[in-house]
């Protein structure tokens, strides 16, 4: 495997590598309706890559306010990393554009992945797309 690394992305440009990753994750093996999945949040967004080589593996997304979203990572590349990378990178890009806390909300699965990286549960569970999560910060 190529080394993992991770990228600003282009919401224009880069919209189908995104989009691609985001179906495959949220739509497809989640069952998220498509109607859920794209917002408008998306145009404002600041995108993330992640890739090995120069083939698309991940993506993720960081608002104006802080928080992080659309975290999502290929089949085939989980277990790898690849999550705690692309995620190191979004926190990173948070911390100089100033934007503390960091928020999420997590699917409740992958909470521990999520407080390895510093983030503490904030909420009790909810259903959000008919997935149980919780909310998340990062002080």
């Amino acid at each position: 495997m190529n080394k993992i690394r991770v990228r600003l992305a282009d919401w224009q440009q880069d919209n189908a590598d995104i989009r691609r990753i985001r179906e495959a994750v949220f739509v497809a093996e989640q069952q998220v309706p498509p109607e859920l999945e794209w917002d408008a949040d998306d145009q404002s967004a600041v995108h993330f890559l992640a890739l090995e080589g120069d083939y698309p593996i991940g993506t993720a997304r960081l608002l104006a306010d802080g928080t992080i979203g659309r975290v999502s990572v290929l089949k085939d590349w989980r277990g790898l990393k690849v999550g705690d990378t692309l995620m190191q990178a979004v926190i990173a890009e948070a911390q100089r554009r100033g934007l503390t806390p960091q928020r999420l909300s997590a699917q409740v699965h992958a909470t521990s992945f999520y407080e390895r990286l510093g983030f503490h549960v904030v909420s009790e569970e909810f259903l959000e797309a008919g997935i149980p999560h919780v909310d998340m910060v990062r002080d």
